[in-house]
């Protein structure tokens, strides 16, 4: 039985033994509070934290704090119990992070080439991430996505074996464990990240949520339909679930055509070039339904790895290790972090940025 089950249970029986006095409860007396998940230490936003004191994380199985109102004499089990959350008045802002798999920036940031993501930089505040080695986009998105270094979720391929992600919540999971109302959202064409019959998922399915309509993940399989045609999928389920009312809380969307360009191709010629202002138009398509909502929201760009100019990665190269991270917001509220985010430290400061 869990917390909640048996403090409804003792609600209950305090109703139905209250309901057996003559006299009146007492007026100060109060059951005893579950406490809050822990909310960890916030990373650094000046350097590169030591080896021994990297930010920690939420437990997968922790669970929003949940009060039992002390019954008067006409209280009902209804209204006996009431689930509290960080903030009863005050919602978080909505945040959504796009993930650009492979995109050089240097290349993006070319005349024609990145237009929307030039004008995010420009509107809100670019940050230069240095990836860890392996450069491999499972180990990657391991780090951005969680909150933790390659030692701590233990991914070192994309194979994914040894690694230790059911224990490193993704940022989408830790927002909602600190708030139980929080609606997340995943869509992503490499099923690595969201699918939880092939390997991984880095994403945690979270099938209770999903079964009460708060956790909504969208899979889909690039690698055996190709990424062009998958990516625009997923930015056209994403702009639909965006042009809703509801929309999602904390979002995550993933396009890997560029990262697929560049392996075929390489960096130097029109393909890979052609692959950003394919994903670039994705992107401006999804923050043009953001702006229409009238809302605070929070979008953050970043990619996973670089790639050296004949295509490919997972050395240890200065083209191989660089990315970077784009905050934006249609409001102008940009977040104030450091110039220099460690990959660990982005899922941190994200889900600082909604309680700011």
């Amino acid at each position: 039985m869990n917390s909640f089950a048996r403090n409804a249970a003792s609600a209950a029986q305090t109703i139905s033994s209250q309901a057996s006095r003559d006299s009146q409860p007492s007026q100060g007396s109060q059951p005893s509070q579950a406490s809050q998940p822990s909310q960890g230490s916030q990373p650094s936003q000046a350097s590169q934290p030591s080896q021994g004191s990297q930010p920690s994380q939420l437990s997968q199985g922790s669970q929003a704090s949940q009060t039992v109102a002390a019954p008067g004499p006409q209280a009902t089990p209804a209204q006996a119990m009431q689930v509290s959350s960080t903030s009863p008045a005050v919602r978080p802002r909505p945040l959504l992070l796009l993930g650009l798999d492979g995109t050089r920036w240097s290349i993006a940031a070319e005349p024609g080439v990145g237009t929307n993501l030039q004008r995010l930089a420009r509107e809100g505040s670019w940050h230069q991430m240095t990836m860890e080695v392996p450069t491999i986009s499972a180990p990657g998105w391991g780090s951005i996505l969680t909150g933790t270094t390659h030692a701590e979720h233990g991914l070192r391929d994309n194979s994914c074996v040894g690694g230790r992600t059911w224990n490193c919540p993704d940022f989408l999971s830790q927002a909602f464990y600190e708030d139980q109302r929080t609606t997340t959202f995943a869509a992503a064409g490499w099923p690595v990240l969201v699918d939880p019959s092939g390997l991984g998922p880095i994403i945690h399915p979270r099938m209770e949520q999903q079964y009460a309509g708060l956790h909504n993940v969208i899979v889909r399989d690039g690698e055996t339909y190709g990424y062009q045609r998958i990516d625009a999928e997923i930015a056209d389920i994403a702009a639909a679930k965006l042009r809703s009312p509801e929309a999602f809380d904390v979002g995550f969307v993933y396009f890997c055509d560029v990262d697929d360009a560049g392996h075929v191709y390489g960096l130097q010629g029109e393909e890979y070039r052609a692959a950003i202002r394919r994903v670039d138009a994705h992107v401006g398509h999804l923050i043009e339904v953001i702006s229409a909502r009238d809302e605070d929201w929070l979008v953050v760009l970043t990619t996973d790895h670089g790639h050296r100019d004949e295509g490919g990665h997972g050395g240890d190269s200065p083209r191989e290790r660089e990315s970077w991270v784009v905050a934006w917001a249609p409001s102008g509220n940009i977040p104030d972090w450091p110039e220099i985010i460690e990959p660990w430290e982005l899922a941190g400061l994200m889900l600082a940025a909604r309680r700011a």
